[in-house]
């Protein structure tokens, strides 16, 4: 296992064929990673980071025919349905395994750029470093500066202007190994009148010890385009997923978040959205589902900076056998960013005694013409409710599933049917 120290992140720039530049700015985010000490915020992270594998990969180089990876790899994600799905539902796909991509195949016939970020930096290097670092700085907070040193993997996507792709782009994130560091860069630039569709899966291997999952995301969304953004994590029980993602949108785009977060031991996330255009919108629906003393940390964030900018935050939280489920969200309408508006809902379900769920609201409105609208629900689900169900002749599990499932049908009905059939699946597990 390597020892992480400013020897480490040389040898990681050199095997990647590095220049000095991006060598130098791992050695500078390594030692403010150093100097950093964890958020104030949220659940209490406990990580002994002599302990983490910050760097596993099984190839040398991306394949683009499963028949070319090894068979452990390629059984790992057809048991995913990984494999199965790929040709039915997606223009791309790009599969990370452990630290790197190993499989990435570009489907669509548009002039767009689809490739694993390490690949991206050598075949566009300017272009890369033009957003790179750019809208999360790597100085923001220690996983921030932990993924700049060890960034690794990860998907750069631009699509260009007046380009809208049939089907979405996929990746698919996988830790197979115990005690992992995983910390890929997606950058994705959707140009003036462009639409894109991408989703995310994540998933994890169940051990006794702790992984890191410390990714960043950034998005930039042009004039008059559209992105989405879902993503369905079901990390085991030992990870920890901390994970920093923004987008900043003109005038007249619109950037959505679909999130569910299933997994992991804990989860710090927060997508944010930066409406810096006039007449643009931001969108963000979530699910948060704790059980077993899980601690999930999640919500959202809108910085309003246009006119007429408008953001909806919808977040679900559910809590089961002691998991803590808390939404953190901000949202902030600036002086300059006249007649906007912003909506926040956050409902709550609460199925035991043992089980926690809170909600750490932060509204700020600087002018007159604009507006912010909060709402907040807990409802508990009590044994009167279970026993009506189970006198129409159904388990006590069934009944169960069918107050969770109809409490999350607004965040099923904006997933593709394949991930909404998944996301069935992991709530019932």
């Amino acid at each position: 296992m390597p020892v992480l120290n400013e020897n480490f992140i040389k040898w990681l720039g050199k095997k990647k064929d590095e220049d000095e530049e991006m060598i130098n700015f791992r050695l500078q985010s390594f030692q403010k990673f150093k100097e950093l000490d964890n958020p104030k915020f949220g659940p209490k992270i406990d990580i002994d980071f002599d302990k983490i594998n910050y760097y596993k990969s099984e190839l040398d180089e991306v394949k683009n025919k499963w028949s070319e990876v090894p068979e452990n790899i390629t059984n790992t994600f057809k048991s995913l349905g990984v494999i199965s799905a790929e040709d039915k539902y997606f223009d791309g796909v790009s599969n990370q395994f452990e630290s790197e991509v190993v499989y990435h195949k570009n489907k669509s016939n548009k002039d767009i750029i689809f490739m694993s970020s390490d690949e991206a930096l050598k075949q566009h290097p300017e272009l890369f470093k033009k957003y790179f670092n750019n809208l999360v700085k790597y100085d923001e907070n220690k996983y921030t500066a932990l993924n700049g040193a060890l960034w690794s993997g990860g998907s750069f996507i631009y699509i260009p202007p007046h380009t809208k792709l049939d089907r979405p782009l996929q990746s698919y994130f996988r830790i197979d190994s115990k005690s992992l560091g995983q910390f890929e860069r997606t950058i994705i630039i959707v140009d003036d009148y462009s639409s894109l569709d991408y989703i995310e899966g994540c998933t994890a291997k169940s051990y006794s010890t702790t992984s890191l999952h410390a990714g960043v995301v950034e998005i930039y969304v042009g004039k008059h385009a559209r992105c989405r953004y879902s993503t369905i994590q079901n990390w085991s029980k030992d990870v920890y997923n901390l994970v920093t993602k923004r987008a900043i949108v003109l005038e007249g785009g619109e950037m959505e978040w679909v999130d569910g977060n299933i997994g992991s031991a804990i989860t710090m996330k927060y997508p944010s959205c930066i409406l810096k255009g006039d007449n643009s919108i931001g969108n963000s629906l979530s699910i948060a589902y704790a059980k077993n003393n899980q601690q999930i940390d999640a919500g959202a964030k809108m910085i309003h900076l246009g006119k007429n900018t408008k953001s909806n935050i919808v977040s679900k939280s559910i809590s089961e056998n002691g998991g803590t489920s808390n939404y953190r969200g901000f949202v902030k309408i600036t002086k300059d960013a006249t007649n906007s508006s912003a909506q926040v809902k956050c409902d709550t379900l609460i199925l035991d005694n043992l089980s926690i769920s809170n909600t750490y609201p932060k509204n700020i409105l600087e002018n007159n013409s604009s507006t912010i609208e909060h709402e907040a629900t807990i409802s508990k689900v009590s044994e009167d409710k279970l026993n009506y169900l189970m006198s129409k002749g159904l388990s006590y599990d069934k009944c169960k599933d069918l107050l969770v499932l109809g409490f999350i049908s607004d965040l099923k009905k904006e997933l593709p049917m394949e991930y909404a059939v998944e996301l069935n699946r992991l709530i019932k597990d």
